[in-house]
């Protein structure tokens, strides 16, 4: 399994771009996988810069309704005409962020693309064939990110708690490993891992994605103690981390001094095999 990062917060290379936001481009022996599309075009311009075909991609999964990982998928429907695209049912709803004036800000997808044929709406567990397969029912409460609080979405008149029923992750079997990919993880990283060895009574063996130990709305990461309580959580199930976007540099480096070698940043145009 090869695994490209289009795009994340930061870049370690002069030529490729950077955005707030999450796209990786993941080829396994039956597919090649867009997970996310980032905000903006940029995933394709740094795609072409690495020599990645867009036009090859035959899977596509928006990992939720915010528009840092689906803002790039009219440039995507626009190269490639025949990849479907997983994403929860309710991915297109009115999703807002709180900043720090107090206003609230449409931070959702581009609606216009609901209608799309080329959308496979999922909910809940959903097995695409014997190598992928999407859930989005986590129902572990603890150690949940605190930058939730500053999300919501709009029904009717009214701005209530975003509950994340939009949120689903990626599991990719290959071989003897078992891959998990989380956009980002707004239900908590340690909850998304319980409700994987409920559903695979096993951890995988590789987790990928954001963590959302920092809110960008103010600027502000989670408490150290509770970054300690996840990378203990984390280390203890063995898993191999790699993680990015949402995470934040300072938590990454806090998880790095706990976890050591299991833990791993992947900025923009970071590449893998695995």
């Amino acid at each position: 399994m090869r695994v490209i990062t289009l795009v994340d917060n930061i870049s370690t290379s002069d030529v490729l771009g950077c955005e707030h936001g999450l796209s990786l481009y993941i080829e396994t022996k039956k597919h090649k996988i867009l997970f996310d599309s980032g905000s903006s075009m940029l995933f394709a311009e740094n795609a072409r810069k690495m020599s990645v075909d867009l036009a090859k991609i035959d899977i596509v999964v928006i990992s939720h309704g915010h528009y840092d990982h689906g803002g790039g998928l009219g440039t995507f429907l626009n190269l490639n005409h025949h990849a479907k695209i997983y994403i929860h049912k309710t991915a297109f709803g009115d999703y807002y962020s709180r900043q720090t004036d107090g206003k609230m800000k449409y931070i959702g997808l581009d609606k216009a693309f609901q209608t799309n044929e080329r959308f496979v709406f999922v909910d809940g567990h959903h097995v695409i064939d014997e190598e992928l397969e999407l859930f989005s029912s986590v129902s572990g409460v603890k150690l949940e990110p605190s930058g939730n609080r500053d999300l919501f979405v709009k029904r009717v008149e009214s701005f209530e708690p975003d509950d994340f029923s939009h949120e689903q992750n990626l599991i990719i079997k290959e071989n003897k490993n078992m891959v998990l990919l989380a956009g980002c993880a707004h239900h908590g990283i340690v909850n998304i891992l319980d409700q994987f060895f409920i559903d695979k009574k096993c951890q995988p063996s590789h987790v990928i994605g954001g963590f959302h130990l920092y809110n960008r709305s103010s600027g502000q990461y989670e408490n150290p103690n509770m970054i300690s309580e996840i990378g203990s959580n984390l280390l203890r199930t063995g898993a191999v981390f790699y993680t990015c976007h949402c995470t934040g540099i300072n938590a990454y480096e806090q998880l790095k001094l706990i976890m050591g070698k299991n833990v791993n940043y992947q900025s923009t145009g970071n590449q893998m095999s695995i």
